[in-house]
């Protein structure tokens, strides 16, 4: 099941990218996925159905974006491994 939202955007808008409306979608989606995933809001399954990828998709396009595929931090792994 899907729901359609409609978005009011300034005729110019789509210039910003030099694309057309449905690929500005389509990156707006991306974007936000990869944000919301980067800050600990979803998993990297959840980031990739909102942006309309795989999750193998999802991950290589994290690059993109300069993010992560990893959330956990340097600390977080010591801490589960019970390391000091």
């Amino acid at each position: 099941m899907s729901v359609q939202v409609t978005i009011d955007l300034p005729e110019d808008a789509f210039s910003v990218l030099r694309t057309s409306p449905e690929r500005f979608v389509q990156e707006m989606r991306l974007a936000a996925a990869v944000k919301w995933y980067e800050a600990g809001m979803v998993s990297q399954s959840k980031a990739a159905e909102l942006a309309g990828l795989s999750r193998h998709s999802f991950l290589g396009s994290l690059s993109r974006f300069n993010v992560s595929p990893f959330q956990e931090t340097p600390g977080d792994l010591t801490k589960e491994f019970g390391r000091d």
